[in-house]
């Protein structure tokens, strides 16, 4: 019964722990007016789940979330200025597109379609590399982008679970209002640890 006890607590606690920081990451992206908000709060949020991963599981949550929110709010802003224009760019290039051809899905678009696959992939790799990388802002996205090129597996992995948790999230939406945020975070960063420590272990070599 003690045992039985001792992993409720447990279970309740990292569920507990798991809303929290999903809180904490909306509240902050609010209080930055989503736009300034939106990157370093979800930098913090990465970055925690980070500590966690790494065996840090005692932390103090809202203060670490944010030290990490004050500490990378002007670099991963100016990252979000570049996410910003290149996804401008993609918004005005497909309504031109669009507006411009008579079918509007042909062989032209692949491309198009190409590139925005490309660039959701690397959005999804460039939050766990400004977690775990102290990098300035360029370096940041040119080692996001090749470790994303050198990571198929790991790439694979982590759409195959993202399309599993938005099916899982579609069925229980109340999970998604939840944990969402920290649960994304949570898969991502994982696979994206075992990337970072392959490449890693590949250079030490």
């Amino acid at each position: 019964m003690n045992m039985f006890s001792s992993t409720l607590y447990r279970i309740t606690e990292w569920i507990t722990r798991f809303a929290y920081i999903h809180l904490l990451w909306i509240l902050f992206t609010i209080s930055g007016f989503v736009i300034f908000g939106f990157f370093p709060s979800t930098v913090a949020m990465f970055s925690i789940v980070r500590d966690w991963l790494r065996g840090k599981t005692d932390i103090p949550i809202f203060q670490t979330f944010w030290n990490y929110f004050k500490q990378e709010f002007k670099k991963s802003n100016l990252l979000g200025v570049f996410v910003y224009a290149v996804t401008l760019l993609i918004v005005l290039d497909f309504y031109f597109i669009t507006s411009n051809t008579i079918n509007r899905f042909t062989w032209i678009n692949i491309p198009l379609f190409a590139f925005i696959f490309l660039f959701i992939l690397f959005l999804i790799y460039l939050f766990p590399t400004i977690a775990h990388y102290h990098m300035k802002p360029m370096q940041l996205i040119k080692n996001a982008f090749f470790i994303m090129l050198v990571s198929p597996i790991q790439s694979f992995l982590i759409l195959l679970s993202l399309v599993s948790l938005y099916f899982i999230f579609k069925l229980l939406p109340a999970l998604a209002f939840i944990f969402g945020g920290s649960v994304y975070a949570f898969i991502t960063m994982w696979l994206c640890l075992h990337a970072f420590e392959k490449i890693e272990n590949k250079q030490a070599s």
